[in-house]
């Protein structure tokens, strides 16, 4: 997998976006694998990091838990992946990502954010830059119909906190009596910096599925036996040197 999507020069890059009420404001075009891997919280806005450090020591010492955001960048993304009905690429990427344990959401391109525009403020229009269709503001996420547009592929995956915390809660035993809990023992506050790389992961491995289908449907893949392949398709899957 790891091959076929390096032929194809994608690059997947997840980092965290929020922890709690800590937001970060990051470059989604510019950043870098070594800018998210720069501190323990695996944001690449280093004045949010710290603040983001700060706000999930906070709550450790009160024994309580937080969440947050990972956003995923996917760049160089081919277009034609996904289908308009069933297996949407969207859909098959909030699948995987609501696989991921304490996953509550999933946003792609303008998310619950769009939900606040109009039409005409949201629209996506096109244009042409170097002989390629390009779309003005991506606000899609860079897929359009249930169909990789050749854009960037911007998700967001909400974590819930950690649900084992040191404070007492209320529950109730298997015998069907209410009683309180306080747990014990090593358990992280914050999840969320852990799940970088599994949401990298995730994203890989439907982007790696995706591309296989087209092999096996279309032949976009190149292929030295291939006996008619689409070359006017075919041409943005050429492997990179």
């Amino acid at each position: 997998m790891y091959h076929l999507l390096l032929s194809l020069a994608l690059v997947i890059l997840a980092y965290v976006s929020a922890v709690l009420d800590v937001e970060s404001d990051v470059d989604m075009a510019n950043f870098t694998l070594e800018d998210v891997e720069s501190n323990i919280v695996r944001c690449p806005d280093q004045a949010a990091a710290q603040k983001m450090i700060d706000v999930i020591n906070e709550v450790r010492v009160r024994g309580e838990s937080c969440g947050g955001v990972v956003t995923c960048v996917v760049r160089s993304s081919p277009k034609g992946l996904g289908n308009p009905v069933f297996d949407e690429l969207e859909a098959e990427l909030a699948k995987a990502m609501l696989s991921l344990p304490a996953t509550k959401g999933f946003e792609i391109g303008s998310g619950f954010q769009g939900a606040r525009m109009t039409g005409s403020q949201h629209n996506d229009p096109f244009y042409m830059e170097d002989g390629k269709v390009r779309t003005k503001t991506n606000r899609s996420g860079g897929i359009q119909g249930g169909i990789s547009n050749g854009e960037d592929i911007v998700i967001k995956v909400a974590f819930k906190p950690t649900s084992t915390i040191g404070i007492k809660q209320r529950t109730v035993t298997r015998e069907g009596e209410e009683t309180e809990l306080r747990a014990r023992g090593r358990h992280d506050p914050c999840v969320v910096p852990r799940a970088v790389p599994m949401v990298e992961s995730m994203v890989a491995v439907v982007l790696a599925d995706q591309l296989l289908q087209h092999y096996a449907q279309c032949e976009l893949l190149p292929r030295d036996e291939a006996s008619t392949p689409d070359k006017s398709v075919a041409s943005q899957f050429a492997v990179q040197h």
